[in-house]
């Protein structure tokens, strides 16, 4: 069964970091272009960041400065490492899987496959 498993959600508090992993079961990666997804409570799942095949990343403008992606071609997972969180990214996270050779994309529909979100809480 092809799938993506998200894992390093929890509780922080306002200011402090977290750092998500999306891995691959039953394929490798390293033909895709892997993105983050995030869905507030009561809010429509939006795209924050993605990674494309070859290692470009692309961010939303406000994690910009904040977030960093990351991916090993040689490895799995691809990582997030999420710093200066505050209390309006708590949500679900998704990694999402695209099958694409150069960039990514920032629409929800495009990606292959999905993961079953990880909880970020983000709250003193």
């Amino acid at each position: 069964q092809l799938q993506l498993v998200e894992s390093g959600g929890g509780l922080v508090q306002p200011g402090g970091s977290l750092t998500l992993s999306c891995a691959a079961s039953g394929f490798t990666l390293d033909s895709y272009a892997i993105a983050w997804f995030r869905q507030a409570p009561g809010k429509e799942r939006e795209w924050v960041v993605c990674i494309s095949r070859f290692g470009n990343t692309y961010y939303t403008l406000s994690v910009k400065a904040r977030f960093a992606i990351s991916r090993d071609v040689t490895k799995n997972p691809v990582v997030l490492q999420m710093n200066r969180l505050n209390p309006e990214e708590t949500g679900t996270f998704y990694c999402a899987a695209e099958k694409r050779d150069i960039g990514c994309s920032v629409s929800g529909p495009d990606y292959n496959y999905w993961g079953q979100g990880t909880q970020v809480t983000v709250s003193s």
